[in-house]
């Protein structure tokens, strides 16, 4: 369960600024606009993954105190990853060890983050009805919205789970 919880948490918290770095293309320049604009695409894309995840676990309404500290969680990790990450893009020039330093301080970013999201939705999971539970259980374990457009199971490249794939997309520079 807990592997779990941690492959959907992943792919929340991280999907947004994956989805990020992918849409712009990486010769184009680093503009006051498109920094804006893919500022506003990230915080969209974390605010669609918390709606999903409101509707699919169908929170009730004695459950939106524990929900909120969960949102909230989500909505600082991806902002954490974001700057990350557009950090990381705006970077020219940079050697091979301070290539490999930036991705260690996403990934301790990243490792941190998980941790509280874990902090956060362990009220949350107690608070939910069985069934409630199974819902969150299925939808953790298929890595959340995007899993099962990443193929059977949750899979990404290479049958890896959808968390691990897109984890493994942020090496390459």
């Amino acid at each position: 369960m807990k592997k779990a919880l941690v492959m959907l948490a992943t792919a929340v918290s991280m999907g947004g600024a994956f989805a990020q770095t992918a849409a712009a293309p990486a010769s184009a320049p680093d503009t006051t606009a498109t920094a804006s604009t893919a500022k506003a695409g990230h915080e969209r894309n974390v605010e669609d993954r918390i709606a999903y995840l409101h509707s699919q676990l169908k929170i009730t309404p004695a459950q939106e105190t524990q929900w909120k500290a969960f949102a909230d969680v989500m909505r600082s990790n991806g902002e954490t990853m974001g700057q990350l990450f557009e950090q990381r893009k705006a970077a020219t020039n940079v050697s091979a060890l301070d290539d490999m330093k930036q991705y260690a301080t996403i990934a301790q970013a990243h490792a941190d983050g998980m941790k509280k999201l874990v902090d956060a939705f362990e009220p949350l999971y107690s608070s939910l009805s069985p069934e409630q539970k199974k819902l969150a259980d299925a939808t953790f374990h298929h890595g959340g919205p995007e899993g099962h457009q990443r193929g059977h199971h949750g899979k990404g490249k290479g049958g890896k789970p959808a968390a691990e794939a897109a984890s493994d997309a942020t090496v390459k520079p």
